[in-house]
């Protein structure tokens, strides 16, 4: 019996020290977490925002009726590329040619009688030729008569009737020239007729010409809004509308803080006006593909718009194959400013908790230190980190759901997935 105890006894304390020893070969021999990482690069970056955009024509033209008539013809096809001065549609032309022939026959009139006015002018300036030829030789029978009546060479009856006589010349004299005034105001008359006449002519070719509704610029016509046969007025509204459609504009609005921030990057009008130069537009359609012509600043609106806070800008995008049409909804995509070295990391390598942000940063002896960092802008998949890290360190992008911090890792340089990623 205490055979077997002793055996029973040296058989335990063997087998002790054998599971205590295999326990610890397997905690030392427990490889370390393997982690993907990436270093913190520094960098001048743009930052780019995006803003929603309506493009419009550069010139759009609405065609409107100036006079009152009904259709009679349509000369464009709805949707097709016009010509400066291409008809577009005829307004019945018949009632605006009688208003011209009657009008020229007017003025014909006007100045026939402006020409008998002229005739009588020179007929009363002629009368008074003669009448005063007539005062004249009446004067020189007073003045022969007076020195003869003197002396009794002559009766008194004689002069008496040479002076008469001259009075009367006198009188005919005025009488001429009276008729020449009243020649002349009758000239003015007809002149002022005329020129009445002129213009009701001039006023109606016009309106005979508001019948041809033409195109005022090259561009693209669109649907018409009133058919063949209806009546038209310059009430009615309008009848079509034509755009230059190359370039074509495209307005999007910018806050009033994102419109100050930008011109008080510039000290000087002149280095203003050279970044607005320099601003490369980019357009995203509506189908999330981006057009193939970058586009250019053209100008800012002269308001704030007061209930919105928002100021209109536009844009300049060449659209050499009419590939975009007024009305169309696009996103504008530029950089108004750029970070100059900023320090990045990718999104994945950031954990957002309770409202802060913090990173997993492989130390000395590929010990992980958990550090809270604060966060700028987007810039495509990467944060611009503002605070918290310096150029170079090694962030943990893969693996961090399992890290505590002074835990030791197998750091491995992380590889980006194989697809397209948008800035």
């Amino acid at each position: 019996m205490s055979r077997t105890i002793a055996w029973t006894t040296v058989i335990l304390l063997a087998l002790l020290p054998v599971g205590c020893t295999t326990n610890s070969n397997a905690a030392r021999s427990t490889p370390p977490l393997t982690v993907e990482t990436v270093g913190v690069q520094q960098r001048d970056v743009p930052i780019y925002g995006e803003w929603l955009g309506t493009l419009e024509g550069m010139v759009n033209a609405d065609i409107k009726a100036q006079v009152t008539g009904y259709l009679e013809k349509q000369g464009y096809s709805e949707g097709s590329a016009v010509a400066k001065g291409q008809l577009l549609f005829q307004i019945d032309p018949r009632p605006f040619q009688a208003a011209v022939d009657q009008a020229r026959a007017q003025l014909a009139q006007a100045n026939g009688r402006l020409s008998q006015a002229k005739a009588h002018l020179l007929e009363a300036e002629a009368q008074v030729g003669v009448a005063e030829a007539n005062q004249g030789r009446a004067r020189l029978d007073v003045e022969r008569y007076t020195p003869l009546a003197k002396q009794q060479a002559i009766t008194q009856q004689d002069l008496d009737n040479a002076i008469q006589n001259n009075l009367a010349a006198k009188a005919q004299v005025q009488a001429a020239k009276a008729q020449v005034e009243t020649a002349k105001s009758q000239i003015e008359s007809a002149e002022a007729e005329v020129q009445a006449a002129h213009a009701a002519e001039e006023t109606a070719r016009l309106n005979l010409g508001f019948t041809h509704l033409t195109s005022p610029i090259d561009g693209v016509a669109g649907a018409a809004l009133q058919q063949v046969g209806s009546l038209v007025s310059p009430a009615a509204g309008t009848i079509t509308t034509v755009s230059t459609l190359d370039p074509i504009k495209c307005y999007f609005t910018v806050s009033e803080q994102e419109y100050l921030d930008f011109h008080r990057r510039y000290s000087t009008p002149e280095s203003l006006a050279e970044r607005r130069r320099n601003l490369d537009l980019e357009l995203i359609l509506s189908d999330g593909t981006a057009y193939e012509h970058r586009g250019r600043f053209y100008f800012a609106d002269r308001e704030v718009n007061v209930r919105t806070g928002a100021i209109r800008i536009a844009g300049l995008f060449d659209n050499p194959n009419n590939t975009l049409r007024p009305g169309q909804y696009a996103k504008i995509r530029f950089s108004p400013r750029s970070v100059s070295g900023a320090l990045l990391v990718p999104q994945r390598a950031v954990t957002e908790l309770q409202g802060g942000y913090q990173v997993a940063v492989i130390g000395a002896h590929n010990k992980v230190q958990i550090r809270a960092v604060k966060v700028g802008d987007r810039v495509g998949n990467d944060w611009i980190i503002s605070e918290g890290l310096h150029p170079g360190e090694q962030v943990v992008v893969e693996g961090l759901q399992r890290l505590r911090n002074d835990a030791v890792v197998d750091p491995k340089p992380y590889v980006a997935p194989q697809h397209h990623e948008a800035r």
